[in-house]
């Protein structure tokens, strides 16, 4: 009877591993597919100066027992998101550009109330400084 349990128990948390990896491989589909859809519209801005066109990332979060809830349960803020495109840089006091050091397809984490929100075909964007990225997730 106690190996029985032992045997359940395994069991079901593979079948738990198994539905994670079933969910996140979705869950990249999905973003691929939006991130398609969204490049065709983002083409459209083209940031001017130091500014980055950034896509927030809804973080789904997952609780200690491994199900996983979506971002819209959660009212914070986004502090990362996919660079979608760049502006050219800006000048220094000699005229002299200097270009932006994030790219297009970067992830990025960047200060919580340091962008500016935009809707480009009902898709929310953010524009950024790039003195509001904090830093680059590799």
């Amino acid at each position: 009877m106690f190996f029985l349990g032992i045997f359940i128990k395994r069991s079901f948390l593979l079948l738990c591993r198994v539905a994670e990896e079933l969910i996140k491989s979705i869950m990249k589909k999905e973003e691929k597919k939006s991130m398609k859809n969204s490049d065709t519209s983002s083409k459209k801005i083209r940031p001017l100066g130091d500014r980055v066109l950034v896509r927030p990332e809804t973080a789904a979060e997952k609780s200690s027992f491994g199900i996983i809830i979506p971002g819209t349960v959660s009212k914070e803020k986004p502090e990362q998101g996919v660079v979608v495109s760049v502006g050219e840089g800006k000048y220094d006091e000699n005229g002299k550009l200097i270009p932006v050091r994030v790219r297009a397809g970067d992830t990025v984490l960047f200060s919580k109330y340091g962008y500016d929100e935009v809707k480009i075909d009902d898709v929310e964007y953010f524009i950024i400084r790039e003195d509001n990225i904090l830093a680059v997730i590799k």
